[in-house]
């Protein structure tokens, strides 16, 4: 049974414990019985990776050289993850484009072909419902949802705009991101011209006869490359990167701990449906065409609440901040965070000690008269203050290949 804490594993994923009591590890693997696996699940295994519980799925949190290590080979070099939980789609049709951008508030209409965007499906009060990535594949749109949420997010897409377009989700196609600052000089042996590819752009491969979608994209802040492919040769892919010298496997930890060095949101911890876009920073993914005085502004669930946020016509309450501990304690969620004197500003929503750093960081809502630059809070750890600086993000710099 496994070292006792009730601690999670890794920041950001309340669902993934190491469990405190011999009741509850056999509860645990109890479930585990029930857990979807993904095509490398057995590659998993055999690699002696740590499973857990993560979106209905059996995920590797950490291999055997642990998520630190894991971490820093990512940013020196390039870590394989297996990302196949999360849920492709492809939206076609004449007019699956529009259809799509009915329900964000960002330009689908106006992507080119094999261009990749962030976007945002929101409710009617303006709240996040999911986030995620899409490109234009000329023929459809492919697009890539949170794992947690794809069920949710497909029956409000067939409910909403399935009469306009056809959506096809994509089981049979597992998902892998080669991650760091070599991904590019790895992959391109197994798959020549995909260095030419830049920043959210994409294109379709082939690796012995297996059809590859590729993209330059992923969720670590570092240059790197999402790859959707058949389940059928995803061990085969998977291993021929693994032979790669510059390639090592990493888990959902290193993710998790990456992610939020770069910055980068979480859904359902660091933002959910009752998140505005202007609340959880992400007004830059809002193009000037959906903004009022646009070609085609608004027409998209909550625009009301969420353009006359962005005109600064209705304020908001709170607003997402990045923090720095200023003590070498760890800060995680749900810390509340307090002025001064003592009075309850907000939470911190993800946090952890940072590994590339060797500080504690985390991501948090704070008033927005509170949210400038170098604002001292405090966060409650164990009922005693742990003083902290309002910092901008992302905290390591990001390192995307522009060209």
């Amino acid at each position: 049974m496994p070292n006792c804490s009730s601690r999670p594993i890794f920041s950001g994923t309340p669902n993934v414990t190491c469990f405190f009591s011999e009741a509850l590890y056999l509860k645990a693997m109890s479930e585990s019985a029930r857990l979807m696996l993904t095509p490398l699940h057995a590659l998993h295994l055999e690699l002696g990776a740590r499973m857990a519980p993560f979106a209905g799925y059996a995920m590797p949190v950490q291999y055997p050289a642990g998520l630190i290590a894991e971490h820093r080979h990512t940013r020196a070099a390039a870590g394989l993850f297996d990302v196949s939980h999360m849920g492709q789609l492809r939206l076609a049709g004449s007019q699956a484009a529009a259809a799509l951008e009915s329900l964000m508030p960002v330009d689908v209409a106006g992507l080119g072909v094999d261009k990749q965007r962030y976007g945002l499906l929101l409710n009617s009060e303006g709240g996040i419902i999911d986030d995620l990535m899409f490109v234009n594949r000329g023929e459809h749109i492919f697009a890539v949802v949170n794992g947690a949420c794809k069920a949710g997010d497909i029956a409000h897409m067939q409910a909403r705009i399935g009469h306009r377009c056809q959506i096809t989700p994509m089981p049979d196609h597992a998902l892998l991101a080669l991650q760091g600052p070599l991904a590019a000089a790895a992959l391109q042996r197994l798959a020549p011209g995909v260095e030419k590819l830049l920043f959210m752009t994409g294109g379709a491969f082939d690796w012995q006869g297996a059809a590859l979608y590729i993209t330059r994209s992923g969720y670590t802040g570092e240059d790197g490359f999402e790859i959707s492919l058949p389940a059928s040769a995803a061990v085969a892919f998977a291993r021929a990167l693994l032979a790669q010298p510059e390639v090592k496997p990493a888990g959902l930890g290193a993710r998790n701990s990456l992610r939020l060095e770069a910055g980068l949101c979480l859904y359902g911890s660091d933002m959910d449906a009752t998140t505005t876009p202007l609340e959880a920073g992400l007004a830059w993914a809002i193009q000037k065409t959906r903004r009022r005085g646009g070609a085609r502004a608004g027409g998209f669930p909550g625009a009301d609440k969420v353009l006359a946020q962005l005109a600064g016509e209705r304020p908001i309450e709170r607003q997402r901040v990045g923090l720095i501990a200023q003590e070498r304690i760890p800060v995680r969620e749900p810390a509340v965070l307090e002025s001064a004197d003592g009075q309850p500003m907000g939470r911190v929503t993800s946090g952890l000690l940072a590994p590339s750093l060797d500080r504690p960081i985390a991501l948090g809502y704070l008033p927005p008269v509170f949210a400038a630059p170098g604002t001292k809070v405090n966060a409650i750890v164990r009922s005693k203050p742990v003083p902290m600086a309002v910092s901008p993000t992302p905290f390591v710099p990001t390192r995307y290949f522009r060209g």
